[in-house]
């Protein structure tokens, strides 16, 4: 039976709440060791287990040998910005942080831990972090509210010796990065000279806007769109984002080199790329908008669950290549393609952290793996696992050219180690449900 776009969305709806009821929760804890008797908790517990906490009382770095934290992480969130549908709080961000635990687990090997945090501020919520931090050699931001996440990335980053890693923000921006890529080459367009609106200007989008300088597109080319209109130097509440947004405050200085005023149509026209991560309701992006863009134009509707704009709609609208948020069209714009390769990859080098440049060779590794890309076919899809350790392999050896990492190995040697977990961890999935 053929469904129309929003009976597809409530079809989904439906079936998410029966899967919860039934499974009651996504994730569970197995052990990973034999256990054939009573015996065996003498080494793996008490007595024998004190030997291994001296070891690594002499030297910390043991714990990357002798403990989980090889490849362990923490899913941080306070629930203020969940999907689309905002300021839910720490209990009902759970079942995401669970969906978002299994595809770490499932496509990259990765063990991640759902940590919903009740938190007052910003310092509560650092000193949280900071305190758990000894089990967990990663850290994936979720679902936090903008500006607050970018303070809470920027200031974790700075302070600890693990990668910290806000998804929204740097894995969203990251599968952007990648759609364009493919999607500039596909109509014969280069990244210098392309206009480019990011209709939108929370944490993917502003995240996107550096990642996409520092793979080499123009800042003066870039137009960005928040809710009152067109962001430039110009706008009546200029000064007061200078302290309430430092960052949007940031873009407005530097981008928009035509200084391109007021309503969002205007910075439609004559667009390239729109990317658009705004508000989910189909018709925030008008159809006479994309009217005016360039020929070929290309629209990036990433709002879920439901697209600023149908893809149908584009279409007639004039648009040569739409994307969607959603797995149901064609082109997925969406995270999952990025986190569980990128944290296989920095668990697998040890690395201490993660930049912009490890993010744009990630992206270039998702857009390259599509080697024939099409108007309906510009990024993987997680049915692709090579993929996963692709990028991993390429995550890693760049950790390694950064400084970054305690753990070095060739591009090779890394996408053995990729593979090899990714693999026995998947056999382990298909052997838990043959039974």
């Amino acid at each position: 039976m053929i469904m129309k776009d929003s009976e597809r969305t409530e079809y989904f709806d439906r079936n998410a709440i029966e899967i919860s009821k039934k499974y009651k929760g996504k994730i569970l804890t197995l052990p990973k060791v034999p256990i054939t008797g009573l015996e065996d908790f003498s080494s793996l517990y008490t007595p024998g287990i004190a030997a291994v906490s001296k070891k690594i009382e002499d030297d910390k770095e043991l714990a990357y040998e002798l403990t989980g934290k090889w490849n362990s992480v923490a899913i941080l969130t306070d629930g203020t910005r969940v999907l689309g549908i905002g300021n839910v709080g720490p209990e009902a961000a759970i079942p995401v942080m669970e969906g978002k635990a299994l595809l770490f687990n499932y496509l990259g090997g990765v063990n991640a831990i759902p940590m919903p945090l009740i938190v007052k501020n910003n310092d509560e919520f650092i000193a949280t972090a900071k305190a758990i931090q000894p089990y967990f050699g990663g850290y994936n931001l979720e679902d936090i509210q903008s500006p607050r996440c970018f303070f809470l990335l920027e200031s974790l980053q700075k302070s600890m010796e693990i990668p910290v890693w806000h998804d929204d923000q740097l894995g969203t921006a990251s599968i952007i990065l990648a759609g364009a890529i493919n999607a500039l080459k596909l109509v014969n367009k280069k990244k210098e000279d392309a206009k480019i609106v990011f209709n939108g200007a929370g944490a993917a989008n502003i995240a996107a806007i550096y990642l996409f300088e520092a793979a080499g597109f123009r800042k003066e080319n870039i137009i960005a769109i928040d809710s009152k209109g067109i962001i430039e130097p110009g706008r009546a509440d200029i000064d007061a984002l200078m302290f309430k947004n430092p960052w949007k405050y940031k873009i407005a200085l530097e981008t928009n080199g035509e200084r391109v005023q007021g309503d969002p149509a205007n910075a439609f026209k004559g667009a390239d790329l729109v990317v658009s991560a705004s508000i989910s309701i189909p018709g925030t992006i008008k159809n006479e908008w994309v009217e005016s863009m360039n020929r070929d134009a290309i629209i990036f509707a990433l709002a879920n669950p439901l697209p600023e704009i149908w893809p149908g709609e584009a279409k007639n609208s004039g648009a040569k290549i739409v994307a969607t948020g959603r797995g149901d069209f064609p082109n997925q714009i969406n995270n999952s393609m990025v986190f569980p390769g990128v944290f296989r990859g920095v668990l697998d080098a040890r690395s201490k952290g993660v930049n912009f440049d490890i993010m744009v060779a990630a992206s270039q590794a998702i857009a390259d793996f599509v080697e024939n890309p099409t108007e309906d076919h510009i990024v993987p899809s997680m049915e692709d696992f090579d993929l996963f350790p692709r990028v991993a392999s390429v995550v890693a050896r760049k950790c390694v050219e950064s400084g970054l990492a305690r753990k070095s190995d060739s591009t090779e040697g890394f996408y053995r180690t990729a593979s090899d977990i990714i693999t026995k961890n998947r056999n382990i999935y298909n052997k838990l449900f043959d039974m």
